[in-house]
């Protein structure tokens, strides 16, 4: 399934708007990912523990959305907007939407 930040799809006449479809992931740090990234923090450079959990929570979040989307009947999700949000400490939450769509044949 085509999944994109854009409005339109080049070529492509969309037929049918099936409405907005989400996904949610959130997901949990544990105390080994959390010490390491607080040292990491302190000597500067980036947190490939957390990056990880970041990419982690988006592909299920986009994985989620498309099913949605699936189950619609749609050919694409289109306008997608990914959104982070901590929710308390060590919690972290990847929201997917998007515009489920049919194209034209």
């Amino acid at each position: 399934m085509l999944v994109t930040t854009t409005n339109t799809v080049e070529g492509k006449k969309i037929a049918t708007y099936h409405g907005i479809v989400t996904g949610e992931a959130i997901m949990g740090a544990n105390v080994v990912r959390d010490l390491f990234a607080s040292v990491t923090d302190i000597v500067g450079g980036r947190s490939s523990a957390y990056e990880n959990k970041l990419s982690e929570g988006r592909q299920i979040a986009l994985e989620e959305m498309k099913v949605k989307a699936n189950q619609l009947g749609a050919d694409a999700v289109i306008a997608v907007d990914l959104d982070f949000e901590t929710l308390r400490e060590g919690m972290m939450m990847c929201i997917a939407t998007g515009t489920a769509v049919t194209f034209e044949k």
